[in-house]
């Protein structure tokens, strides 16, 4: 192995368990870390500003994804060539894809910014967002938009270095970052009474200071990121790679977000009370869906690199071992909702009727976990092995789900506002269901029946 190698983390050989595990517990404690942007702004807000000002924050959370993915889909894209490549021992190829990602970012990050800020009025009237929290919503969200390219570096760092296997780098700096977001939302929200506003800025500030040191970091101390002079020219080759695999992710995600604004406008006609409940637990299922979408990243990794060096054996040894992970997590997670679903509801606020809300909620979608950690492990598999088209399948069905399950369920007398929740459980059903199926068609191409992958490398 050479010297360039040594310095990341090849999962071609070893134990594929042990691999998985190493690498996505760094990345999981980062992903929590990095939810704690949300939660402490949803907190102190919640707590120090009021219920309708946590409504506001939550308001915002479904259009400011969407025109997040639309960037973080490429990186993820660069990341999936970057892990073959590295794979296949090709060091060449994979700090060019290292630059061109890094062009790719750039533009994609400037030209969505500028086009969310200047929708994002028009969105919340048309997602019928309450007049009574509407001012505060639009100035949290535009202030997240303006801070779009700050997501999008530490994201395409992140992105990567876990390409290469190196899941703790990402971790170390996104830990200061969030250290540094609590604090500056406690000085803005509670101590100079910046509201909504000031707890955006916190956690734009912070998402810069993550992504600037984590690449600083990078170019330092890892080799595949000091590039050479040829490194630097653009590769139409690579690009269309990157970008061929990368649009459909974003798209998958786009789908997603699109989606929970349609679920978002059928929430704000319950009111502030169902806004403020549904925000709150959509801050647990963020926490909750950290497990799954970091081992799916670690299975994306791990399949990536094996699918690049031909060990075709070990993607589906790899995919039935994350399988039984994630069973064992979701029935884990089921009586902490059963029985914590209160408490935790009561953190973020303290309006009776609200928690009341959220804790039902939370007990009713928790029945529905292994559906959506299907969701994460067929995804990681199958974005590993470059499967393009499952993004924008995936992302279609649970489009389907989000547009025609909350509108039917709440029309069902007995369901009225709690169709809301059946509508997410029932959501993630259709779209694990969608993906296992995927799967299964695909299985002879990334191994699951014992058979060599037939489509062609990178």
């Amino acid at each position: 192995m050479s010297a360039i190698r040594s310095q990341n983390v090849d999962m071609t050989v070893g134990s594929p368990t042990g691999h998985l595990i190493r690498f996505a517990i760094p990345m999981l404690i980062g992903n929590l870390f990095q939810q704690l942007y949300n939660l402490v702004d949803s907190v102190i807000v919640g707590r120090y500003v009021g219920a309708d000002a946590l409504a506001a924050v939550g308001a915002t959370g479904s259009v400011t994804f969407l025109f997040f993915a639309l960037c973080n889909g490429i990186g993820s894209g660069g990341g999936i060539v970057a892990s073959q490549y590295f794979g296949m021992g090709d060091d060449t190829n994979v700090r060019k894809t290292i630059t061109n990602t890094a062009y790719i970012m750039l533009v994609m990050s400037v030209i969505v910014g500028g086009i969310a800020y200047l929708l994002s009025s028009p969105i919340l009237r048309f997602l019928a967002t309450p007049e009574s929290i509407l001012a505060d919503a639009l100035s949290y969200m535009r202030l997240q938009c303006l801070g779009l390219v700050f997501v999008a570096l530490y994201n395409y760092a992140a992105s990567m270095l876990r390409a290469l296997g190196d899941s703790r780098t990402p971790l170390y700096f996104l830990i200061i970052s969030c250290l540094i977001n609590v604090v500056l939302d406690v000085f803005f929200v509670y101590n100079l009474s910046m509201g909504v506003f000031g707890a955006a800025l916190a956690t734009v500030i912070s998402q810069f200071l993550s992504g600037a040191a984590c690449l600083i970091f990078a170019f330092k101390t890892n080799e595949y990121f000091k590039l050479r002079r040829d490194d630097l020219k653009p590769d139409r080759n690579i690009s269309v790679k990157a970008i061929k695999l990368g649009v459909p992710l974003s798209m998958q995600f786009a789908l997603i977000a699109v989606s929970c604004m349609a679920l978002q406008r059928v929430v704000n006609g319950y009111g502030e009370v169902a806004v403020a409940a549904f925000t709150a637990t959509s801050r647990v299922e963020q926490v909750i869906h950290q497990p799954y979408q970091t081992l799916g990243a670690s299975l994306s990794t791990f399949s990536g690199q094996n699918y690049g060096a031909k060990k075709n054996e070990r993607v589906l040894t790899g995919f039935c071992k994350s399988l039984v992970m994630m069973v064992v997590f979701s029935l884990l997670m089921l009586p902490t909702m059963q029985y914590g679903g209160h408490a935790i509801v009561r953190i973020f606020v303290d309006d009776e009727a609200v928690i009341e809300m959220g804790a039902k909620a939370l007990q009713l979608t928790s029945y529905f976990y292994v559906a959506l950690g299907m969701i994460y492990v067929v995804r990681g598999v199958l974005n590993g092995v470059g499967d393009a088209v499952f993004a924008l399948e995936n992302g279609i069905a649970e489009v389907i789900g989000r547009f025609i399950f909350p509108v039917a369920f709440t029309m069902i007398p007995a369901c009225g506002v709690w169709g809301i929740w059946w509508s997410v459980g029932a959501t993630w059903t259709i779209s694990g269901g969608t993906a296992l199926i995927r799967y299964i068609r695909y299985g002879k191409r990334i191994g699951i029946r014992g058979s060599a992958v037939t489509s062609q490398h990178i």
